[in-house]
Protein backbone atom coordinates (compact mmCIF):
# COMPACT_ATOMS: atom_id res chain seq x y z
CA UNK A 1 0.00 0.00 0.00
CA UNK A 2 1.07 3.71 -0.47
CA UNK A 3 0.11 7.12 0.58
CA UNK A 4 0.35 8.99 3.49
CA UNK A 5 -0.65 6.54 5.93
CA UNK A 6 0.39 3.69 3.48
CA UNK A 7 0.61 0.47 6.93
CA UNK A 8 -0.30 2.54 9.53
CA UNK A 9 -3.63 2.10 12.12
CA UNK A 10 -5.89 4.69 13.79
CA UNK A 11 -8.79 5.42 15.69
CA UNK A 12 -11.69 7.61 14.91
CA UNK A 13 -14.22 7.93 17.01
CA UNK A 14 -17.70 9.01 16.10
CA UNK A 15 -17.22 7.64 12.92
CA UNK A 16 -20.32 6.38 11.10
CA UNK A 17 -21.24 9.63 9.25
CA UNK A 18 -20.33 12.91 8.94
CA UNK A 19 -16.68 14.05 9.49
CA UNK A 20 -15.55 10.98 11.50
CA UNK A 21 -17.03 8.82 8.16
CA UNK A 22 -14.90 11.33 6.03
CA UNK A 23 -11.54 11.28 8.18
CA UNK A 24 -11.84 6.85 7.93
CA UNK A 25 -12.60 7.43 4.63
CA UNK A 26 -9.63 9.32 3.79
CA UNK A 27 -7.54 7.26 5.79
CA UNK A 28 -7.69 4.46 4.20
CA UNK A 29 -7.69 6.21 0.57
CA UNK A 30 -4.21 7.05 1.75
CA UNK A 31 -3.47 3.28 2.82
CA UNK A 32 -4.08 2.71 6.01
CA UNK A 33 -3.51 -0.57 7.45
CA UNK A 34 -6.38 -0.31 9.49
CA UNK A 35 -8.89 2.22 10.79
CA UNK A 36 -11.19 1.43 14.47
CA UNK A 37 -14.33 3.45 13.86
CA UNK A 38 -16.58 3.48 16.60
CA UNK A 39 -20.26 4.55 17.08
CA UNK A 40 -23.22 4.02 19.27
CA UNK A 41 -25.42 2.74 16.49
CA UNK A 42 -24.66 -1.28 15.35
CA UNK A 43 -26.59 0.08 12.00
CA UNK A 44 -25.02 3.25 11.08
CA UNK A 45 -21.42 1.41 11.53
CA UNK A 46 -22.38 -1.60 9.80
CA UNK A 47 -23.17 0.91 7.06
CA UNK A 48 -20.06 2.65 7.01
CA UNK A 49 -18.12 -0.56 7.25
CA UNK A 50 -20.03 -1.53 4.29
CA UNK A 51 -18.95 1.71 2.20
CA UNK A 52 -15.12 1.87 3.94
CA UNK A 53 -14.50 -2.01 3.36
CA UNK A 54 -12.18 -4.75 4.90
CA UNK A 55 -9.35 -2.05 6.32
CA UNK A 56 -11.91 -0.49 9.04
CA UNK A 57 -13.36 -2.35 12.24
CA UNK A 58 -16.26 -1.33 13.26
CA UNK A 59 -16.87 -1.10 17.60
CA UNK A 60 -19.59 -0.01 19.10
CA UNK A 61 -18.61 2.08 21.46
CA UNK A 62 -20.05 5.17 23.71
CA UNK A 63 -17.15 7.46 24.65
CA UNK A 64 -18.95 8.69 27.23
CA UNK A 65 -18.79 4.79 29.04
CA UNK A 66 -15.24 3.77 29.98
CA UNK A 67 -16.03 0.14 29.67
CA UNK A 68 -16.74 0.96 26.24
CA UNK A 69 -13.35 2.69 25.80
CA UNK A 70 -11.80 -0.53 27.85
CA UNK A 71 -13.28 -2.98 25.24
CA UNK A 72 -12.29 -0.78 22.36
CA UNK A 73 -9.05 -0.81 23.79
CA UNK A 74 -9.14 -4.85 24.35
CA UNK A 75 -9.83 -5.35 20.61
CA UNK A 76 -7.13 -3.22 19.36
CA UNK A 77 -4.35 -4.83 21.55
CA UNK A 78 -6.13 -8.68 20.20
CA UNK A 79 -4.73 -7.63 17.06
CA UNK A 80 -1.56 -6.49 18.12
CA UNK A 81 -2.14 -3.12 16.92
CA UNK A 82 0.01 -0.21 18.03
CA UNK A 83 -1.49 3.13 16.82
CA UNK A 84 -0.20 5.89 14.52
CA UNK A 85 -2.96 8.49 15.49
CA UNK A 86 -6.46 9.18 17.21
CA UNK A 87 -8.93 11.10 16.27
CA UNK A 88 -10.97 11.52 18.82
CA UNK A 89 -14.19 13.00 16.94
CA UNK A 90 -17.41 11.93 18.24
CA UNK A 91 -19.43 14.60 20.15
CA UNK A 92 -22.84 16.16 20.44
CA UNK A 93 -24.36 19.27 19.59
CA UNK A 94 -27.70 20.71 21.41
CA UNK A 95 -28.98 23.75 21.69
CA UNK A 96 -29.34 24.24 25.59
CA UNK A 97 -30.30 28.13 26.09
CA UNK A 98 -29.58 29.83 29.56
CA UNK A 99 -32.93 29.40 32.05
CA UNK A 100 -33.95 26.43 30.12
CA UNK A 101 -31.45 23.77 30.15
CA UNK A 102 -31.32 20.68 32.80
CA UNK A 103 -28.88 19.32 34.79
CA UNK A 104 -29.36 16.24 33.02
CA UNK A 105 -28.97 18.21 30.20
CA UNK A 106 -25.66 19.97 31.06
CA UNK A 107 -24.08 16.23 32.40
CA UNK A 108 -24.72 14.83 29.45
CA UNK A 109 -22.83 17.28 27.00
CA UNK A 110 -19.77 17.17 29.39
CA UNK A 111 -20.03 13.75 29.56
CA UNK A 112 -19.70 13.04 25.48
CA UNK A 113 -17.69 16.26 24.71
CA UNK A 114 -15.37 16.48 27.55
CA UNK A 115 -14.81 13.74 29.91
CA UNK A 116 -15.41 11.04 26.17
CA UNK A 117 -12.37 13.26 25.00
CA UNK A 118 -10.15 13.01 27.91
CA UNK A 119 -10.73 8.83 28.29
CA UNK A 120 -10.53 8.10 24.71
CA UNK A 121 -7.17 9.40 24.75
CA UNK A 122 -6.07 8.43 28.08
CA UNK A 123 -6.85 4.88 27.49
CA UNK A 124 -5.19 4.54 24.07
CA UNK A 125 -2.08 5.98 25.62
CA UNK A 126 -0.50 2.79 25.98
CA UNK A 127 -0.96 1.72 22.11
CA UNK A 128 -0.19 5.01 21.31
CA UNK A 129 3.60 5.07 19.51
CA UNK A 130 6.64 7.12 20.18
CA UNK A 131 5.81 10.26 17.65
CA UNK A 132 1.84 9.58 16.66
CA UNK A 133 -0.83 12.34 16.31
CA UNK A 134 -3.76 12.82 18.23
CA UNK A 135 -6.18 15.46 16.49
CA UNK A 136 -9.35 16.82 18.30
CA UNK A 137 -12.36 17.76 17.19
CA UNK A 138 -13.40 20.78 18.67
CA UNK A 139 -15.59 23.77 17.09
CA UNK A 140 -15.13 27.35 16.04
CA UNK A 141 -17.69 28.13 18.95
CA UNK A 142 -15.13 27.30 21.02
CA UNK A 143 -14.02 30.97 20.92
CA UNK A 144 -17.08 32.55 19.81
CA UNK A 145 -20.25 33.01 21.47
CA UNK A 146 -23.14 31.85 19.73
CA UNK A 147 -26.86 32.20 21.63
CA UNK A 148 -28.22 29.21 22.97
CA UNK A 149 -25.18 26.73 22.81
CA UNK A 150 -23.30 28.05 25.82
CA UNK A 151 -22.35 24.43 27.15
CA UNK A 152 -21.43 23.09 23.27
CA UNK A 153 -18.92 26.00 23.45
CA UNK A 154 -17.66 25.88 26.99
CA UNK A 155 -17.31 22.04 26.17
CA UNK A 156 -15.43 22.91 22.86
CA UNK A 157 -13.32 25.53 24.98
CA UNK A 158 -12.45 22.68 27.28
CA UNK A 159 -11.07 20.33 23.95
CA UNK A 160 -9.14 23.20 22.86
CA UNK A 161 -7.27 23.14 26.29
CA UNK A 162 -7.10 19.66 26.28
CA UNK A 163 -4.41 19.82 23.31
CA UNK A 164 -2.13 23.10 24.89
CA UNK A 165 -1.48 20.96 27.90
CA UNK A 166 -1.02 17.22 25.92
CA UNK A 167 1.43 19.14 23.87
CA UNK A 168 3.41 19.70 26.41
CA UNK A 169 2.55 16.61 28.91
CA UNK A 170 3.50 14.56 25.97
CA UNK A 171 6.75 15.67 24.63
CA UNK A 172 8.64 12.85 26.36
CA UNK A 173 7.36 10.56 23.62
CA UNK A 174 6.97 13.29 20.64
CA UNK A 175 3.52 12.61 20.49
CA UNK A 176 1.82 15.97 19.04
CA UNK A 177 -2.17 17.29 19.81
CA UNK A 178 -3.79 19.29 17.63
CA UNK A 179 -7.58 20.64 17.35
CA UNK A 180 -9.42 20.42 14.54
CA UNK A 181 -12.62 23.78 14.71
CA UNK A 182 -14.88 23.47 11.83
CA UNK A 183 -17.17 25.76 11.16
CA UNK A 184 -20.73 24.90 9.97
CA UNK A 185 -20.93 21.40 8.07
CA UNK A 186 -23.39 19.80 6.51
CA UNK A 187 -23.57 17.05 8.40
CA UNK A 188 -26.37 14.59 10.56
CA UNK A 189 -24.73 16.03 13.66
CA UNK A 190 -25.98 19.48 12.54
CA UNK A 191 -29.05 18.74 11.14
CA UNK A 192 -30.53 16.40 14.02
CA UNK A 193 -28.64 17.70 16.88
CA UNK A 194 -29.78 21.45 16.50
CA UNK A 195 -33.90 19.81 16.13
CA UNK A 196 -34.25 22.20 13.54
CA UNK A 197 -37.44 21.50 10.71
CA UNK A 198 -36.31 21.35 7.19
CA UNK A 199 -37.25 25.27 7.02
CA UNK A 200 -35.17 25.81 9.69
CA UNK A 201 -31.95 24.09 8.32
CA UNK A 202 -32.83 25.78 4.75
CA UNK A 203 -32.92 29.51 6.37
CA UNK A 204 -29.51 28.28 8.48
CA UNK A 205 -27.58 27.37 5.26
CA UNK A 206 -28.82 30.26 3.14
CA UNK A 207 -27.47 32.62 6.04
CA UNK A 208 -24.15 30.63 6.47
CA UNK A 209 -23.93 31.24 2.53
CA UNK A 210 -24.32 34.89 3.31
CA UNK A 211 -21.73 35.62 6.30
CA UNK A 212 -18.96 32.82 5.52
CA UNK A 213 -16.58 34.65 3.00
CA UNK A 214 -15.94 31.42 0.54
CA UNK A 215 -19.83 31.33 0.40
CA UNK A 216 -20.80 27.87 0.79
CA UNK A 217 -21.22 25.46 4.11
CA UNK A 218 -18.47 22.96 4.38
CA UNK A 219 -18.81 19.21 2.84
CA UNK A 220 -17.55 16.38 5.56
CA UNK A 221 -14.65 15.70 3.13
CA UNK A 222 -13.10 19.63 3.08
CA UNK A 223 -13.11 19.02 7.18
CA UNK A 224 -11.21 15.72 6.62
CA UNK A 225 -8.87 17.04 4.90
CA UNK A 226 -7.87 19.20 7.41
CA UNK A 227 -7.85 16.79 10.02
CA UNK A 228 -5.66 14.32 7.99
CA UNK A 229 -2.85 17.32 7.56
CA UNK A 230 -2.67 17.50 11.07
CA UNK A 231 -2.33 13.76 11.41
CA UNK A 232 0.20 13.47 8.84
CA UNK A 233 4.14 13.69 8.44
CA UNK A 234 3.63 17.26 6.28
CA UNK A 235 2.75 18.55 9.90
CA UNK A 236 5.53 16.88 11.63
CA UNK A 237 6.26 20.41 13.08
CA UNK A 238 2.68 21.42 14.42
CA UNK A 239 1.82 20.60 17.49
CA UNK A 240 -0.95 22.46 20.19
CA UNK A 241 -2.74 24.25 17.48
CA UNK A 242 -6.03 24.88 17.05
CA UNK A 243 -6.68 25.07 13.09
CA UNK A 244 -9.62 26.63 11.86
CA UNK A 245 -11.87 25.19 9.19
CA UNK A 246 -14.70 27.46 8.29
CA UNK A 247 -14.59 29.32 4.95
CA UNK A 248 -12.85 32.35 7.05
CA UNK A 249 -16.11 33.16 8.71
CA UNK A 250 -13.81 33.10 12.83
CA UNK A 251 -11.46 35.88 11.16
CA UNK A 252 -14.08 38.40 9.99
Amino acid sequence: MSGKFANQVAVVTGASTGIGFAIAQGLIAEGAKRVYITGRSAATLEAAVAKLGDRAVAVISDVARQADLDKLKAIIEARNDQLNSVFANAGICEKNPLGETTEAAYFNMFDINVKGVFFTVQTLMPLLKNGASIVLTASICSSNGMEGLSLYNASKAAVRSFARTWANELKGRKIRANVLSPGFTRTPLMDNGLKMSESDIVALRQHVEQITPLGYMAQPEEIASSALFLASADAKYVNGVELMVDGGLSQI
